[in-house]
């Protein structure tokens, strides 16, 4: 089983990044790497940074394909460890791609069901 990661962009990030090809935020820019999330760290990313969005983009990206220029780094901020994207991250890497409209968010089922089975 390949490990899926998410990326969760704002209306106007996925509008940006439809335009350029790349997948980066203004505070992975500051970081210096692209923050990404597992299924099981998607909620509290979603309460943590998005809370006042009334919808965002949910990206899904496989582990393996980008899995060279990956590291997991501890956060002390949230407690764990972290998938940190370093490079240009190509909208061509996204292998599937949800929008989510505000609902306390509501995950789409099969992301919740891959967060149990961790």
């Amino acid at each position: 089983m390949h490990t899926k990661l998410y990326k969760v962009l704002t209306n106007d990030e996925w509008e940006a990044a439809s335009q350029s090809g790349q997948i980066i935020t203004q505070l992975d820019h500051v970081d210096g790497f692209i923050h990404l999330s597992s299924a099981g760290q998607l909620n509290m990313t979603l309460s943590l940074y998005f809370s006042q969005e009334e919808s965002v983009v949910l990206l899904e990206l496989n582990e393996q394909e980008i899995e060279a220029s990956l590291t997991y780094e501890y956060s002390a901020k949230r407690g764990g460890e972290f998938a940190h994207f370093y490079g240009e991250l190509s909208i061509k890497k996204i292998s599937q791609l949800w929008y989510l409209n505000r609902n306390a968010f509501s995950l789409p089922s099969e992301v919740m069901l891959k967060a149990e089975q961790v």
